[in-house]
């Protein structure tokens, strides 16, 4: 995953909730434009960083049986506060609700005490072979690599 938006996972209990977090570094490229005068971290980074900790709480739950994860809705999403540099997000999501194609979470970002993102996000799951059975062994490739970064995360 080329543009992480989590630096470690603190807390899992597989099928009930992940706590992450993202330190927002003063460096970050895109803080020169968002905003120059008022550097913030984009609310749709912190809302990628929640999702982020959804996909891998799904992940680490169902032992990786999906190789693709996405971003099917974006529920009740709310920016109660702004991510500046050198503050951290603490990113905590839980299960909801689990079909077979799909999965619910509630996620919150939050800077100390303060919520500063918050949604309920559905979560489509699905593997590459389902549409072609040749694309089996990418889906294998697939969730070798996160389990591996996974790992990172962890540690």
């Amino acid at each position: 995953m080329r543009f992480r938006q989590l630096d470690k996972i603190t807390e899992l209990v597989p099928g009930e909730r992940i706590v992450a977090v993202r330190h927002v570094r003063a460096d970050e490229d895109y803080l020169r434009d968002h905003f120059p005068l008022f550097p913030v971290m984009p609310g749709v980074l912190m809302l990628e960083a929640l999702f982020q900790a959804s996909c891998w709480l799904v992940r680490a739950s169902e032992n990786f049986e999906n190789s693709v994860l996405i971003l099917k809705e974006a529920r009740n999403v709310k920016f109660a506060d702004f991510m500046e540099p050198e503050q951290t997000l603490q990113i905590t999501a839980e299960f909801i609700k689990s079909e077979p194609n799909s999965v619910t979470i509630k996620a919150t970002g939050t800077k100390g005490e303060v919520v500063a993102v918050s949604a309920r996000l559905i979560i489509g799951k699905s593997n590459l072979e389902t549409k072609d059975v040749e694309l089996s062994p990418l889906d294998d490739f697939m969730r070798e690599s996160m389990r591996l970064q996974l790992n990172q995360l962890t540690q």
